[in-house]
């Protein structure tokens, strides 16, 4: 039996490119604008790896989408 993951399974894929999407854009506009290295660049994403496989992982994971349902509720 196949089992279609509901919008809430879905939801931190979402999350998830959309802030390696904006992330991406951020260091690009650093590296572009205000003069960051490229060693500068290259030691965060290293940095972000380690992190993701370190056991904080699932609190920031935890955090980040709190935060999105937090700006996802708000009522223009």
């Amino acid at each position: 039996m196949v089992t279609v993951p509901t919008t809430q399974e879905r939801t931190p894929m979402i999350l998830s490119i959309s802030g390696v999407v904006l992330l991406g854009v951020i260091v690009f506009l650093f590296f572009r604008k205000d003069g960051l290295k490229l060693s500068h660049a290259l030691v965060s994403a290293l940095f972000g790896f380690y992190l993701a496989s370190s056991a904080i992982a699932p609190s920031i994971k935890a955090g980040g989408a709190s935060l999105a349902n937090l700006l996802g509720g708000i009522k223009i």
